[in-house]
């Protein structure tokens, strides 16, 4: 067609947005109006996957024409037909774009050309259009659209053409390609008013607009002027909507990251400015980012996070000056000091956990099963949870020190603070942040030092906790050693939850009387009693002699503390229940050992000179020289101090020094205790008795007497002594009460107990003494007297006792037995009750003793008086019998007369 000089095409849309093909097949496939259109120019397209090219054509529409009839490609019949058409129908709505804006300026000189010209004959047409046959292409015959005539003067022409006008204004301000395809338009109308042709300005609206097909077939097949206007200033207007849509998403997103880009430059520029004027330094931001990377370390939860986002955002913008600049820092100091996520690897290897125990502590059973338990639930289970220990037990027996012992076998960190005296609940709970000072609990200190979520806290002295105008700490304890709610504790300076689940508390007392009971029963209660002498032995072996003698310079040297020795220290020197006193008395023995050397061997054998050091000697000299002037003391004392100014002596070997039984009292003095027993033949009256003290078990005797004689006329009277308290005074009164219910049934004619003024005693007055299982040992006293009968000084007994004669439990059976065996008892009595503890204790301690449980006091009277003769006690000793004692009392009447 171009080589004939003829590139003019008929151009239809489809109807169906997704058709694709090259020519028109079925009129019904598109629409009837269609444009006249001159090829401007065409392009080869580059041929993919072998098959063969196509073409890009630019076409140039001139005029409006209507589809009258069709010949689909390859059809027999030819028709007849005006200018030939080639459907290009995927490009049409891009085409429509340029062209129409150069097309209609064309098309009033091309219609003075083709409207005159008449109807080609036949023969011509089929001339023009024949070697269109052999192309596989539509020919149609169409018709030329004119538009309707209209008043350019029309009101509403001229309004709806000013506002085209306005919008295209609006929309060419937002859009940068609107704004160039609006002035070439005005360059090409430049010649003529754009008011005067209102058709070619709405035609050129709706070429612009990146509208809906189907809307911009309407404005092309609309040939009413007016109502082309309206159709094209519709599709304007959602071109401007779309427009300012697109206008604010791009200055949100620019405004956003201008914010954010000016917020840097500013913060940079004020950065330097600052250092540049130096008001200050990088340090605040280096700060942030210091603990910025203390945070990415560790594993916060996500509540705790947030606070720290807080508070750091906070103290970016803080000036260092402000008062609350250090509170916030000291405060997210302390938020990434706590060791979140961060646990050490716990050992639970159970050869390894016996090995650590046996080489601290010797002994303590209970205390190293209830370990290992631990350790098996965690070997099994993967992971432990902590738990809440409690030993109780006398001073001295190792509570605390097994505690440390327990963390190296775990493989765990220790952290030990004593709450004895603790009068302040901040102690536990920390202060709030408000305070000056303030600072969080010992718990949170714990966890910050240690570096890890599972330590060891030892919280020894629990039993002497205090009581404050700052409130009651116990209480406070019952969150913290609660494991249903230490998961969360708060604590009232960091105000986040922190997870102490994992922590193994061990808490010391030395009695459970004074701890609350509501945090009593929150720990498991491991009780530790005192240690027998064997125990005592064994231990001082193992590790008090060793230590003491290094402790006091001699480890290399031949100084022996024999067996004996120690046996004598254990027996006369050290009877309480733990080992604290007998390593001080051994320590003693050690350094009297030591001095003895030293002055024995002389200057000559450990000469001063050869202990001193380079530093020393030069530290000795310079303060001889300074201190000759008063003026230079202060300087002498600064210069003098060194870090090693003495080496240790060396013991010569030939010194040797042997401690036994014989000279030991030379190194301690004479002994303390020559025997626990007052008594080595009771007269009646006495009866050896069992007390529990926070030091352990304790011999105690009860001792009764007849204060004057007896006289028919005399009443009966009880009196008490041995500083006893309100438990113990009515233990007493039910004894007595007792004791003469007993001999009014069983010995009728024996009135002692209803006559006799008797005094109870218990020794050892300055001591306090309270608690009812002393009740079978007054009752027999008592008894003792009343029958004339001594009791067995080798039996000793402990059990409460009721009216009606029944024995009931007692506790520290343990601590009993060793003091009786201590005080070389034979026999036991205790309450049948206490029969499992009796089987619980060690071979070792009951050894030689021979336990008897009694149920009832009558038990107990056969055991005491096995060869008791009935009709001897039945009759008062002290008064005869009721005749001799109204002649006796008659006499005295008589003499007192005359």
């Amino acid at each position: 067609m171009f080589k004939r000089g003829q590139p003019y095409v008929g151009a239809f849309l489809f109807k169906d947005e997704n058709a694709d093909d090259d020519v028109i097949r079925n009129p019904d496939d598109v629409y009837d109006v269609g444009v006249f259109a001159q090829v401007t120019s065409a392009f080869p397209m580059n041929a993919q996957g072998g098959e063969g090219g196509g073409l890009t054509a630019i076409l140039y529409p001139h005029r409006r024409i209507r589809l009258s009839s069709l010949i689909p490609p390859g059809a027999a019949d030819t028709a007849k037909a005006a200018p030939p058409a080639e459907p290009i129908p995927e490009p049409i709505p891009k085409v429509a774009e340029e062209p129409e804006q150069k097309g209609d300026v064309v098309a009033s000189f091309e219609e003075s050309a083709v409207e005159p010209k008449p109807e080609p004959p036949k023969k011509q047409t089929y001339e023009v259009t024949s070697f269109l046959k052999k192309y596989p292409v539509s020919i149609a015959n169409v018709e030329n659209l004119v538009e309707e005539p209209h008043d350019p003067k029309s009101q509403v022409i001229r309004a709806v053409t000013n506002e085209i006008v306005n919008v295209f204004k609006e929309v060419a301000s937002m859009n940068s390609l609107f704004r160039d395809q609006i002035s070439t338009f005005s360059i090409s109308q430049s010649a003529g008013n754009v008011m005067s042709e209102p058709a070619k300005l709405a035609d050129f609206a709706a070429a612009v607009s990146a509208g809906e097909p189907a809307e911009l077939q309407e404005v092309l097949e609309s040939l009413n002027v007016e109502d082309r206007m309206h159709k094209a200033l519709l599709v304007l207007k959602k071109e401007l909507a779309n427009a300012q849509l697109q206008s604010k998403i791009t200055k949100d997103v620019e405004s956003k990251i201008t914010k954010r880009q000016r917020e840097y430059w500013l913060m940079e520029q004020m950065k330097g400015i600052r250092r540049e004027l130096g008001i200050e330094s990088d340090g605040k931001d280096k700060l942030v980012e210091t603990f910025k990377e203390k945070a990415d370390k560790l594993a916060m939860p996500e509540a705790v996070r947030k606070v720290f986002d807080e508070e750091l955002n906070k103290l970016a913008h803080l000036e260092p000056a402000a008062s609350e600049f250090n509170v916030t820092r000291n405060y997210l100091d302390w938020l990434t000091q706590i060791p979140w996520g961060q646990r050490s690897a716990e050992n639970f290897d159970i050869r390894n956990a016996m090995k650590v125990l046996d080489e601290d502590h010797y002994g303590l059973k209970d205390v190293k099963d209830r370990i290992l338990e631990f350790i098996a639930v965690g070997k099994l289970r993967g992971t432990v949870e902590g738990k809440i220990l409690c030993f109780v037990g006398p001073p001295g027996v190792g509570k605390t020190s097994i505690g440390k012992s327990i963390a190296r076998a775990l493989n765990r960190e220790y952290y030990r603070f004593s709450v004895g005296g603790l009068t302040d609940v901040a102690e536990i709970k920390g202060h709030r942040r408000t305070y000056v000072g303030a600072l969080p609990g010992r718990v949170i200190q714990a966890l910050k030092k240690c570096k890890t979520e599972n330590p060891l806290i030892l919280i020894d002295e629990i039993d002497k906790i205090g009581r404050g105008y700052q409130g009651d700490p116990s209480s406070a304890l019952l969150e913290l050693l609660d494991p249903e709610q230490n998961s969360s504790f708060l604590d009232h300076y960091m105000d986040v939850p922190v997870d102490l689940s994992r922590v193994l508390f061990v808490c010391t007392a030395n009695m459970t009387d004074t701890i609350p009971r509501p945090l009593l029963d929150r720990m498991e209660v491991i009780r530790l009693s005192g240690y027998v002498s064997d125990e005592k032995m064994a231990i001082a072996e193992r590790y008090l002699a060793p230590q003491a003698q290094e402790l006091a310079g001699l480890k290399d040297a031949n100084v022996q503390l024999t067996k004996t020795a120690i046996e004598e220290l254990i027996k006369s020197y050290c009877r309480e229940a733990g080992v604290r006193n007998l390593k001080k008395q051994i320590e003693k023995v050690y350094r009297k050992s030591a001095l003895k050397i030293v002055q024995d061997l002389g200057e000559e054998a450990l000469p001063e000179a050869k202990a001193l050091t380079d530093e020393g000697k030069a530290a000795l000299e310079e303060s001889e020289k300074e201190g000759k002037t008063a003026e230079a003391g202060k300087q002498a004392t600064e210069k003098e101090t060194t870090e090693t100014p003495r080496v240790p002596l060396k013991v010569p070997e030939s010194v040797q020094v042997v401690i036994d039984k014989d000279n030991l009292k030379d190194y301690v003095g004479p002994p303390i205790f020559t025997s626990d027993r007052l008594y080595d033949v009771t007269p009646p009256g006495v009866t050896m008795g069992l007390a529990w003290t926070q030091l352990g078990g304790a011999a105690m005797y009860v001792e009764a007497i007849l204060q004057s004689a007896l006289k028919p006329s005399s009443r009966p009277s009880l009196e008490i002594t041995g500083n006893l308290k309100t438990v113990m005074k009515e233990s007493s009164t039910i004894a007595y009460s007792f004791a003469k219910s007993l001999m009014a049934k069983e010995f009728p004619d024996n009135h002692f107990l209803e006559k006799a003024k008797i005094h109870v005693h218990i020794p050892e007055g300055a001591v306090q003494k309270d608690g009812p299982s002393a009740g079978i040992t007054m009752a027999t006293s008592l008894l003792s007297l009343a029958l004339d009968t001594p009791v067995d000084p080798a039996v000793a007994m402990t059990g409460e006792l009721t009216l009606t004669g029944k024995v009931l439990r007692i506790g520290g059976l343990r601590e009993k037995t060793v003091a009786a065996r201590r005080a070389g008892c034979k026999m036991i009595i205790f309450p049948q009750d206490n029969m499992s503890d009796w089987l619980e204790l060690p071979e070792n301690i009951k050894e030689g003793i021979e336990g008897r449980p009694a149920s009832w006091y009558s038990e107990v009277f056969d055991l005491i008086f096995p060869n008791l003769d009935r009709e001897k006690a039945n009759k008062c000793k002290a008064c005869g019998n009721k005749k001799d004692a109204e002649e006796k009392e008659k006499s005295d009447e008589d003499d007192t007369s005359d």
